[in-house]
């Protein structure tokens, strides 16, 4: 018989198991918190007799992260990293260094299957999902490496969260559990590339968290051009789910905007995306796109970038630009497992 994930089970869910063998209930809770700590091996678990150690052993595994590759930033202390599966896959991981504390985004699939033209994890295609236990490991052993406390979590590493939906929402539940790492759902944010079934399943979950809509461009032309996903669900499509999930949260969206060079950074591109956006609560966060070995998309100038906020802001659209932090590793994700399978450094 197959093992069973444990990592990835609720605490009811391990307490309906082990109420069938005669164990107290109060031991779930213990085999949660040891479990949301990172560790390795039910030995680990001190507070646990060994003859329920070993059961659980014979019956679950626990799903861990191997780093396979550390690349700090010299610049800011950004950490990224290269983790490998059970399965010699790899995903990608970053740890981001804040004022107001840690913030780690997570990868949900191992590839992506959305094909955005600017984007390196799709390179190459979907391989599989994530387990929400594989969400997790990266968190847990972030804290670990670094002797740190996770506060935020981005879900916008390699992967579309959406299309992993299941797993994405069990890690959602699992990592705000009071008995677990306990971060607020506020303090986390899932992005997707614009899977509007998936925001309309999101919206019925009904989770305070925020939905980060990857946008990148002003018009279906240009958008349909970098992001195979818009022939499916266009802008005017993505953007009524967008209205509709807000009247079910009552949360304001992030959009994500990367400034590509001669492709969507003109004041006439923000003027059409103010248009677009209005009657929405949002805010539009503004990326200098990475370049991506295998494209030729560059990032607009500074100027170029400065002179679309503008135009956003006094058109009645709040926006920012991001903040670029270790530029010195390439940090973006989908670079670094892109260089370990071309064998070339980065």
């Amino acid at each position: 018989m197959e093992k069973i994930d444990i990592k990835s089970m609720t605490e009811e869910e391990i307490k309906e198991y082990i109420k069938t063998i005669g164990q107290p209930s109060f031991r779930a809770g213990q085999i949660f918190k040891w479990l949301h700590l990172g560790i390795s091996s039910f030995d680990e678990m001190t507070n646990i007799s060994k003859e329920l150690r070993n059961y659980l052993d014979e019956k679950f595994y626990i799903a861990n992260v191997k780093i396979v590759r550390r690349l700090e930033s010299a610049i800011d202390g950004t950490v990224k990293y290269l983790y490998e599966l059970f399965d010699g896959e790899t995903i990608e991981s970053v740890l981001m260094k804040y004022n107001h504390g840690y913030t780690v985004c997570i990868s949900t699939q191992v590839g992506c299957r959305m094909g955005c033209k600017f984007c390196a994890s799709g390179i190459g295609g979907l391989k599989r999902n994530l387990t929400a236990s594989e969400m997790l490991s990266q968190l847990t052993m972030a804290q670990i490496d670094n002797n740190i406390r996770v506060s935020n979590v981005v879900m916008m590493g390699m992967g579309e969260p959406l299309d992993n939906f299941d797993n994405s929402v069990r890690f959602l539940k699992l990592v705000s559990h009071p008995n677990g790492m306990n971060i607020g759902l506020r303090h986390i944010s899932l992005s997707t590339s614009g899977v509007v079934d998936g925001i309309y399943k999101l919206a019925n979950e009904n989770l305070p968290i925020t939905l980060s809509i990857s946008l990148h461009a002003p018009s279906d032309e240009i958008r349909s051009k970098t992001m195979p996903i818009n022939n499916k669900w266009n802008i005017d499509a993505l953007l009524k789910a967008c209205k509709d999930y807000q009247k079910v949260t009552t949360r304001r969206i992030s959009f994500e905007y990367a400034m590509i060079k001669d492709v969507n950074d003109t004041k006439e591109h923000a003027k059409l995306l103010a248009k677009r956006l209005k009657g929405i609560m949002c805010h539009v966060n503004l990326i200098p796109a990475n370049p991506v070995v295998e494209t030729d998309f560059t990032k607009s100038d500074n100027m170029r970038i400065e002179n679309f906020k503008n135009t956003l802001e006094g058109l009645g659209i709040t926006a920012t630009v991001r903040r670029t932090l270790g530029a010195d590793i390439n940090a973006s994700c989908g670079q670094l497992r892109r260089a370990e399978q071309r064998k070339e450094d980065v």
